[in-house]
């Protein structure tokens, strides 16, 4: 099962009473929190570009609440060339372009929504943190320069929208260079461990009602060949707009980790987040309370069904989704049991604090730097938890931080839309420590030890001092997907072949199928 950095016996909870079921997040016993991805237009397009985990989840809980950045400014024309990167939207994978001629004008293209030759305004390199603005689509991005020059490890963000954005260079410019034309798209990467038919288990696609209005769940059903009743879990998903297979980068971590689950016996439950695939319901005011309402009620639908037994069914989340899953348990006695894959045990302001130092030391970015970019990240944190219930005067303090670090207008107000974003506020305040520790049933938590996203340094320390009865597992060379990785940041994600390391995927499905 990998290094343990804890094992300690869990206790059962208490099921006797009646399950009351997730409340209305406003009654559910915590704090506010966070930033939800959502969606990103471009003028005249109908396609709206569904955001990461994560990251990327990309999975990822990654908020472009600026990364600030001390030192010399570099001549936009460095940059000169043509940068491409993939924003993964509802199961697709879709190309954005950055095109830098020799004295830093830019363009930006998405050419699979046949949008070309956007203005880019402001194209700045700052410390080694690149900073641009697209006017016409009210976005702005934000990113650091990694592999000598040859990497943008960043985030694009529009309206409430958060969405992290990887360029590579795949071009250099000289002064007389014309702009190059458009590469052609490259074949798919192998993703071996993509589940294929025939499969030994049964597979039936469900409908899953809430008491959201408007918000009806699509998901599918895994069940072990037999009778049953089977012991089962409900995946839940990390940030973003994530389909029922979480995938991302052409990977579908959830396809994976379902499939090794039904073979072991185990039935399981994925569902599409709201507004993606057959989901329906609207996720740009929606926080995480919200989506624990939807996982609550798919929850139910799962214990409800006759194959199942209704007191072996417990909850696996990923990334946001571990956050989520206590949120569920708190508010429902029948939880059996928790796994949480990189899930935070910290506040979502000092996560991101911790992100960003991550995300910059692995990029290469210069101590110095990375101190006076984590400092003025902290006092943003804090600015937003003091007003996560008065977006205006949130706001107003972080522009204000901003102003004072010298960030131009273009960037603070990306800043601004974004803070708007309900998510993005309730995931900042939140602290899942009272949930956390008002668990009394066995939990199960996994990190990468190279995970930049949600760091195990941090969140397993933490996660040990809060709910001492935790399984805690840190797995050195993963990352945040719990793929091997090498540094760890979202630019290796989709060139990694491997979908889910056998040592977490082993250890995951041991464990649940000994509950």
């Amino acid at each position: 099962m990998g290094d343990r950095s804890r094992t300690e016996n869990a206790v059962m909870a208490d099921r006797s009473g009646p399950a009351p079921g997730i409340q209305d997040p406003k009654r559910l016993p915590m704090t506010v929190k966070g930033v939800k991805s959502d969606a990103l237009d471009f003028p005249g397009e109908a396609h709206r570009l569904s955001g990461l985990e994560g990251s990327m989840t990309i999975l990822s809980l990654t908020v472009a609440a600026a990364v600030l950045v001390a030192g010399a400014q570099t001549p936009a024309g460095e940059l000169a060339g043509r940068w491409e990167g993939r924003i993964s939207a509802g199961g697709q994978s879709l190309r954005i372009v950055l095109n830098v001629d020799a004295v830093g004008g830019a363009t930006l293209d998405s050419p699979d929504q046949g949008v070309n030759g956007l203005p880019v305004s402001g194209l700045s390199v700052t410390g080694g943190v690149v900073r641009f603005s697209i006017p016409a689509a009210g976005g702005a991005f934000e990113g650091a320069l990694a592999d000598g020059g040859r990497t943008l490890n960043g985030v694009l963000t529009q309206g409430g929208a958060s969405l992290p954005l990887v360029f590579s260079r795949v071009l250099e410019l000289t002064p007389s260079a014309p702009p190059p034309s458009l590469a052609p798209e490259p074949v798919a990467a192998a993703r071996p461990q993509t589940p294929q038919a025939p499969f030994p288990y049964r597979s039936e696609d469900v409908v899953i009602p809430t008491p959201t209005p408007g918000v009806q769940l699509a998901g599918t059903l895994t069940l072990p060949e037999g009778a049953g009743p089977f012991p089962a879990v409900l995946l839940i998903t990390g940030s973003g707009q994530q389909d029922r297979d979480e995938t991302v980068f052409g990977h579908k971590p959830f396809l994976v980790l379902a499939d090794a689950l039904s073979r072991r016996g185990v039935a399981v439950l994925r569902v599409d987040d709201r507004g993606v695939g057959g989901s329906t319901g609207p996720a740009a005011t929606a926080t995480s309370a919200d989506f624990a309402i939807d996982a609550g009620a798919s929850f139910a639908f799962l214990e409800a069904r006759p194959e199942i037994a209704p007191d072996r069914v417990g909850l696996i989340g990923h990334s946001e989704g571990g956050t989520i899953a206590p949120l569920v348990a708190q508010a429902d006695p029948r939880v059996a049991f928790i796994v949480m894959i990189a899930g935070p045990a910290v506040s979502g302001g000092d996560l991101l604090v911790e992100q960003s130092r991550a995300i910059q030391q692995a990029s290469g970015v210069a101590p110095a730097v990375v101190d006076g970019n984590v400092a003025i990240q902290s006092r943003i944190m804090r600015a937003v938890a003091a007003d996560a219930d008065r977006p205006e005067a949130a706001i107003a303090a972080v522009d204000a931080i901003l102003a004072e670090a010298g960030q131009p207008p273009a960037q603070r107000q990306a800043v601004a839309a974004q803070l708007l974003a309900p998510w993005t506020r309730w995931f900042i305040a939140h602290d899942p420590q009272p949930a956390l520790s008002a668990l009394r049933i066995p939990v199960l938590a996994i990190y990468g030890g190279k995970d930049t996203q949600v760091p195990a340094a941090q969140n397993a320390a933490a996660l040990r001092a809060t709910l001492a009865s935790a399984e805690i597992v840190v797995l050195p060379n993963l990352n945040h997907l719990m793929q091997p990785a090498t540094t760890g940041l979202v630019a290796e994600y989709g060139a990694i072949a491997t979908t889910f390391d056998a040592s977490a995927l082993t250890a995951i499905v041991n464990w649940v199928a000994e509950r």
